[in-house]
């Protein structure tokens, strides 16, 4: 109720909340989720505060009082009429045990920085195409995690089933706590769901969380993508923090006007600086990724400020565009919109709605390995949906497309670590552990600028360089036809294990479009070719804002490309030295035996990976 029903804000004391939500211009909250029906609401409806005191405070039904009154005219015990409206193990009996009981998970759904400056100080068009698209993007994440990530369980685990729904309170906010402004919505989801029997059961929060980063992708890529395709826009890479993934913006939406939104990090900055450099004293060493990832949410949590007091959305939105005048001249804020799509425009005359989806899958398996080593298929998926909004660069793509390139990624790039031992159960298939056998990129330093010391290269950006290396010996073994005719050069052979011989077939797939059908009738080399135009023009120089998948640029100095060139060539001498090196002898055969004169059959380990271990 403090944190969320009321705007990231603080109501007067006493007030209603439908009163305070009115006075304030605040629009309420509503219900979502396939798990209204056994509550007896339907989706849309509004949410009122004493809903959220039964649901959320006490998970009871939403009317709650009604049932128990009805109960207690009919003589019903008082203990009776009120455990007949709990929704599972009732709050009293958990706390009773002095366990903290989890009501409900916060999911959030946020809109990027560049869509959100869009949203404020575009027209009411614009504005409104946003919006649609922002609430279609949610319907979506939710329903993935209902069709594909919600269970319930009980037993203290041991037994699980699909949750038919889940019941979800919506609320929207429009700024952040400095009263700039932030398209993003509150889905508070009720930590219970109804099994087939009439019985609630608690979720298993754990999965939920699990997939969180899955859910935020696709929300992320459902939602771009619809704003792109309606008003004609295309994105661009941004570079948020040296190393890490860049995000993909809004192309036109200049970083002045970003950072102009982006108020907390402005705060986090210095902050986060001292706290690295008391690590540094205190490890003798600069912290790691997982380190600089705890030092940012602790000058996160400084710099958090208080609660404010929320503001009618016509006043946010004249507030908003009287500060980004001042600070830009009108002419910037009125044309924002159509330098947008000038830029747009540019883009999508040189990308094509066309995703190689064999290159794909490489890309995708290469990040995620290259990153975490091991993982699981919620990995592989997030990033396949990062990947199609890194190459569409806002194109409609056909539904189903993110699995496809996750399963192909799995089935033709990785193999399973996860071992079924008997007597146990079975692990569900989102539980498998997968790991790959690509090389593992080496490390290298990138020249620090502005004064700033060296740094050591990130994982992504190895992860990067590594995927893009697999890609490229692709293309060259689709480009060279002697590869094929049983004369393979040294790059070929190497390239063979990791190339993709059924590509025409993933080409079939319903849900994929290596090539569009007008290329048929071109040949192997000019299909390879036009798959390459198609990938360099996905990152194109004018529009530039960040890292791109030209090595060039994530590689600042001379020095460190000379050294990617130095390993590349010291892996590609390992491979002809293999390649030339002398074979297994076979045993001869006296010529007289007849037996000599027979075909010779293959062994076992001939063939694709035969001689690993020589």
């Amino acid at each position: 109720m403090r944190g969320v029903a009321f705007g990231d804000g603080r109501r007067p004391a006493g007030q209603p909340l439908k009163g305070a939500l009115e006075k304030a211009g605040l629009p309420p909250g509503v219900w979502r989720g396939r798990g209204l029906a056994a509550l007896g609401l339907t989706a849309g409806q509004a949410v009122t505060e004493r809903q959220m005191e039964l649901v959320f405070g006490e998970l009871r039904h939403p009317d709650a009082d009604r049932i128990e009154r009805e109960l207690l005219d009919d003589d019903a015990a008082p203990e009776t009429a009120r455990m007949a409206t709990a929704l599972g193990q009732p709050v009293e009996e958990i706390e009773r045990r002095k366990a903290t009981p989890v009501l409900a998970l916060d999911f959030t759904f946020r809109a990027q920085a560049s869509l959100t400056v869009l949203w404020a100080l575009g027209g009411d068009h614009t504005r409104y195409v946003i919006e649609r698209a922002h609430e279609r993007a949610i319907a979506t994440a939710l329903r993935w995690l209902e069709d594909e990530v919600a269970e319930i369980r009980w037993s203290s685990g041991r037994q699980r089933a699909k949750a038919p729904g889940l019941v979800v309170a919506q609320w929207r906010h429009f700024d952040n706590r400095d009263g700039f402004p932030l398209l993003h919505d509150h889905c508070l989801v009720l930590n219970r769901a109804q099994r087939p029997d009439g019985s609630w059961y608690a979720l298993d929060t754990v999965r939920l969380y699990q997939n969180a980063v899955a859910a935020g992708a696709l929300y992320t890529l459902t939602m771009t993508t619809e704003v792109c395709e309606e008003l004609g826009l295309a994105t661009v890479p941004r570079e948020v923090t040296p190393g890490l993934r860049p995000v993909m913006e809004i192309a036109g939406v200049d970083q002045e006007l970003i950072d102009w939104s982006a108020t907390r990090r402005e705060q986090i900055a210095p902050v986060l600086e001292r706290l690295t450099d008391e690590y540094v004293q205190k490890h003798k060493r600069l912290p790691g990724e997982r380190g600089r990832h705890g030092l940012g949410w602790w000058a996160a949590q400084e710099t958090r400020r208080a609660k404010k007091t929320p503001k009618p959305f016509e006043q946010l939105r004249a507030w908003w565009r009287a500060s980004a005048i001042l600070r830009f001249g009108q002419a910037m804020v009125d044309g924002l919109l159509e330098r947008c799509r000038a830029a747009g425009k540019a883009i999508r005359a040189r990308v094509g709605p066309v995703v190689d989806t064999a290159l794909a899958a490489v890309d995708v398996a290469a990040i995620v390995f290259t990153v975490r080593n091991s993982f699981a298929r919620r990995h592989v998926l997030a990033e396949a949906r990062r990947h199609l909004l890194e190459t569409l660069r806002g194109r409609a793509f056909t539904r189903g497309l993110d699995d496809y390139i996750a399963d192909a990624a799995l089935s033709r790039h990785c193999r399973q670590l996860t071992v079924s031992q008997k007597g146990r159960r079975t692990p569900a298939p989102d539980q498998l552990t997968y790991t790959a056998d690509f090389g593992w990129p080496r490390r290298w330093w990138i020249a620090g600028t502005d004064g700033k010391p060296p740094r050591e290269s990130s994982r992504y950006e190895r992860a990067r360089v590594a995927s893009l290396a697999l890609q490229n010996a692709i293309r060259t073994a689709r480009t060279a036809p002697a590869a094929w005719d049983g004369a393979p050069t040294a790059t070929a052979s190497a390239t063979a294990r990791i190339c993709d011989h059924n590509h025409d077939q993933a080409a079939a797939a319903p849900h994929a479009v290596d090539h569009p059908p007008r290329d048929a009738g071109l040949t192997p080399a000019q299909r390879a070719a036009a798959v390459h135009v198609h990938q360099q023009a996905a990152m194109p120089e004018e529009y530039l804002e960040g890292r791109t998948t030209d090595p060039a640029t994530w590689l600042y100095t001379p020095k460190n490309l000379a050294r990617l060139a130095a390993f590349t060539q010291a892996a590609e001498a390992r491979s002809r030295t293999i390649a030339d090196g002398p074979q297994p002898q076979q045993p001869t055969a006296d010529a007289a035996d007849p037996a000599s004169q027979q075909h010779h059959m293959p062994r076992p380990d001939q063939g694709r990976g035969a001689g690993r271990n020589h």
